[in-house]
């Protein structure tokens, strides 16, 4: 849908700029937005690298499982089928340690592969399982511990208590 949105908005701009006379600050503009996306791209590509360089850091170290020890009642009772020792289990775990630190950036690359690894394991290919939606609704609203702010402590918090009461309820309905 987005690619029929952008071209009809990148040609209106450019009549409206020709009947209007201002070509030139057409040009400019995307010239100047093509300089800004390159810069944003390189800022961001930077403190993700950092940031999963950390998150590996963390996984090959005892860390991870001290963090996932403080962590392992909150996650048998959102993944009660789930063990230990599974795979997706620790991806999970490294995921929700990463978005509890704040870190969003090295948090989406660790959840998709958690899911690819889910995914591996569902016996129906076409229809998510318990623990991917309850997965995905931690991802949606996840807690975030780092930025201290009050308000949005609360606010995800309530989000991520909603989203889990729901998946639970939903989970023993379907």
């Amino acid at each position: 849908m987005l690619n029929k949105i952008w071209p009809f908005f990148i040609i209106i701009s450019f009549i409206f700029a020709l009947l209007t006379g201002n070509i030139n600050n057409f040009n400019n503009s995307i010239f100047n937005s093509c300089t800004q996306a390159v810069d944003l791209i390189i800022k961001l590509f930077g403190t993700m690298c950092l940031w999963n360089g950390l998150m590996k850091i963390v996984q090959k170290s005892s860390l991870i499982n001290k963090l996932s020890n403080m962590i392992s009642p909150l996650m048998k009772f959102l993944f009660p089928k789930m063990n230990k020792e599974d795979k997706e289990y620790k991806e999970i775990t490294i995921n929700i340690i990463a978005n509890l630190l704040g870190i969003g950036n090295a948090a989406t690359p660790l959840g998709l592969q958690a899911m690819k690894t889910m995914q591996e394991k569902n016996p129906n290919k076409d229809t998510i399982t318990d623990s991917m939606a309850m997965f995905i609704v931690l991802n949606t609203a996840s807690l975030q511990l780092i930025p201290i702010i009050l308000p949005v402590w609360i606010v995800t918090l309530v989000a991520d208590t909603a989203g889990i009461i729901a998946s639970k309820l939903l989970m023993k309905k379907f």
